[in-house]
């Protein structure tokens, strides 16, 4: 009988001695630098890359940027990814600027919004309406960080529809502060917003009609990648250029991150673990 338990801790040295030489190769693959900005949709996104690269045995570094230095980080080869390529209308004049350094995978998420949002109890039904609440609105739309894309079309809007309202910056988080305290006091308040967020799960919002279509159509959220990645990182490479979800599952994350003193990398790592079935679509056959 004693042979038994000295055969399963031989068995459990030699899983221990496999699990510590797949580790040192993992090691061995290298570092992949993700860059991005602090949006909830890019902060979901890139942790549960980052979890999902850490899972194949990469090493993950990640960069907090403006949306402009994202970019340009990308370019220069001083990141090697981001997954918060906004295109073709928020992320246009990126694009247009670096599309010839960089290389474009594809769309990670399609069914992107963008707009001016208001509580879905408001009188307000389209951006014409604005002038006739200005007063109501102490005369600003609650914006995010200046170096997003969403930030100079909505310049554009005020513009195009003569609008007696100033936009104020701030930051995502910023924003949906000022839209919390809005709703709960029950003042009137105008906000940029984006589909896919959290919010319009947490709170009944809807989207004011923009007549003039000047924030364009639905758009998509694509993976950009540094020229030369693929030759020298073929696995992370193809593991990026496979990632594809839904809004419905990147919702899910977003809405974990909101919860009080929650950690975006580990409910990325929680999520990812809880979804193998899509992770093993992204991840190369062995």
């Amino acid at each position: 009988m004693p042979k038994q338990p000295m055969r399963i801790a031989g068995l459990a040295l030699i899983a221990g001695a496999s699990l510590t030489a797949a580790t040192a190769q993992a090691q061995d693959k290298g570092t992949v630098h993700l860059s991005y900005v602090e949006w909830s949709d890019a902060v979901a996104s890139t942790n549960v890359v980052r979890a999902v690269l850490e899972q194949a045995g990469y090493e993950v570094e990640m960069t907090s940027l403006s949306a402009a230095a994202m970019w340009q980080a990308v370019a220069t080869g001083d990141a090697d990814a981001m997954t918060t390529a906004w295109l073709p209308t928020t992320h246009a004049d990126y694009y247009e600027r670096l599309g010839d350094q960089i290389e474009n995978l594809g769309a990670n998420l399609e069914g992107t919004k963008l707009g001016l949002v208001v509580p879905a109890d408001s009188d307000m039904n389209a951006i014409t309406d604005l002038n006739d609440h200005a007063d109501a609105l102490d005369g600003k739309i609650t914006g995010i960080d200046p170096g997003a894309g969403l930030m100079g079309l909505t310049e554009d809007v005020i513009d195009a529809y003569e609008l007696d309202l100033d936009l104020q910056s701030g930051s995502g988080a910023t924003m949906t502060a000022a839209l919390q305290t809005a709703i709960s006091n029950g003042e009137p308040i105008v906000v940029t917003g984006w589909t896919p967020h959290w919010m319009f799960a947490r709170w009944d919002l809807k989207y004011l009609e923009d007549p003039e279509n000047v924030y364009g159509g639905a758009e998509e959220i694509d993976t950009v990648v540094r020229q030369g990645l693929e030759e020298d990182m073929p696995e992370a490479y193809a593991i990026l250029d496979a990632f594809e979800w839904t809004p419905e599952q990147m919702g899910e994350v977003m809405l974990m991150n909101q919860e009080e003193d929650s950690d975006p990398y580990e409910n990325a790592k929680q999520w990812v673990e809880d979804n193998q079935d899509l992770v093993q679509e992204w991840l190369p056959e062995a």
